[in-house]
């Protein structure tokens, strides 16, 4: 079976061609700057180096055309790792909101469309673009199942007193305002491999830190999650590349009347003018640890405070788990910063943490596994997230069932 992973962005479609029988990757790419007249095209055939499309202008005025791009890429005798499109046996979509109507992947139906709809003003800049994903291709490959997996399902076993806020109930009753989370498809997945790495015992406690340029890090228990750091947003939580995190609510009328701001530019301010961009201009951490290192007091700061907030969440979540069996760093930033690592993991050592440091220094843009001593009390793993291998087997476990 051969799956094709979409993750559609308002400009932009990644894919990826999956081949389930090894769950090996056929080809991979991008679309980006979808509707403008600069569009590029990138498609990558990790077999085949000579089959690289990198960068190329190609003109995609909307969403079908690049889905018809990609198609194109994949069957073409040049670039191409399949004869033709009948060889795509479904398709998988990340949703970033499904609110609290799915706790799991499902088949795509009207029905399904309509809601991932309803859930646009929870996801303004991911659901529209998600779901013009999920109709150019049911526009292209008529025939061909298609797959919702959303970012918010795997949070869906929160209990209530986790996913509640303190405001009047009817809220909550009359506009869903409640925790969600979002990355569940990278939690599930560093979760899932971090518990047969302890060796599937029947109960565990784990602490799963996903970290990028947006980041968020959530407690599961027995494989469940139990709560997560983001809300009814993406917004919510350890500050992060361009997004300021959780701050006091008091703050945000205070700015909105001394800067004279309409709801929406504050949205904006908090979304895409704070965090680390906010702080010291640049929301690439790459930057920040080079600058930190010759001496910029912003970029040490940025450190300085995301390795504290990184600290408090885990303890926090070890504290309400009432233990804690091993702690995950995922994404960009956690599987390719040893730095915040090291200082995170010694910030825990009250908690029987010891890694190894010449063991954690050597993952970098690298090898995954355990960065822990045999003697440390708490298990720490940098593990590589892959959603869209997680899409992938979502989408086939659902096919295979029709």
């Amino acid at each position: 079976m051969k799956i094709l992973v979409i993750n559609a962005g308002s400009s932009s479609l990644k894919y990826q061609l999956v081949d389930m029988e090894n769950e090996s990757v056929l080809a991979k790419g991008i679309c980006e700057q979808i509707g403008n007249d600069n569009s590029t095209f990138t498609h990558k055939v990790p077999a085949d180096e000579s089959k690289l499309i990198k960068a190329k202008a190609v003109a995609m005025p909307d969403h079908a055309t690049a889905i018809q791009v990609v198609i194109e890429a994949l069957t073409s005798e040049a670039n191409g790792v399949i004869a033709s499109m009948s060889e795509i046996d479904a398709v998988g979509h990340r949703v970033v909101h499904g609110a609290d109507k799915f706790k799991g992947s499902v088949l795509v139906t009207q029905e399904v469309e309509a809601i991932i709809e309803e859930c646009f003003e929870w996801g303004p800049l991911h659901n529209p673009a998600n779901l013009t994903g999920i109709r150019a291709c049911k526009q292209i490959m008529k025939d061909v199942p298609q797959v919702a997996v959303f970012d918010t399902g795997f949070h869906q076993t929160m209990p209530d007193y986790a996913y509640m806020y303190a405001l009047p109930y009817e809220y909550y009753e009359n506009y869903g305002i409640r925790r969600y989370g979002f990355h569940g498809t990278s939690h599930r997945f560093v979760s899932a491999k971090a518990i047969d790495l302890l060796g599937n015992p029947e109960h565990s406690k784990i602490v799963t830190c996903h970290l990028g340029n947006g980041s968020s890090i959530s407690a599961v228990v027995d494989g469940k999650c139990y709560d997560t750091t983001m809300g009814v947003t993406p917004l919510e939580g350890i500050m992060m590349g361009t997004r300021c995190g959780s701050i006091d609510p008091a703050i945000v009328p205070i700015i909105m009347k001394k800067e004279n701001l309409t709801a929406d530019q504050m949205d904006t301010v908090m979304n895409k003018k704070s965090g680390m961009l906010g702080l010291c201009g640049t929301s690439d951490n790459r930057e920040i640890e080079s600058r930190a290192k010759q001496g910029d007091e912003r970029a040490k700061l940025i450190e300085s405070m995301f390795c504290h907030q990184l600290t408090k969440y885990i303890g926090s979540f070890a504290a309400a788990m009432g233990g804690l069996d091993a702690i995950v760093f995922t994404g960009g930033i956690g599987e390719n910063n040893p730095q915040y690592r090291d200082r995170v993991c010694d910030n825990l050592k009250f908690m029987g943490v010891e890694i190894d440091y010449a063991v954690n220094d050597t993952m970098k843009r690298g090898p995954e596994g355990e960065i822990s001593t045999p003697n440390s009390k708490v298990k720490v793993y940098v593990i590589c997230t892959d959603e869209e291998l997680m899409i992938a087997r979502d989408t086939k476990e659902i096919v295979t069932a029709l």
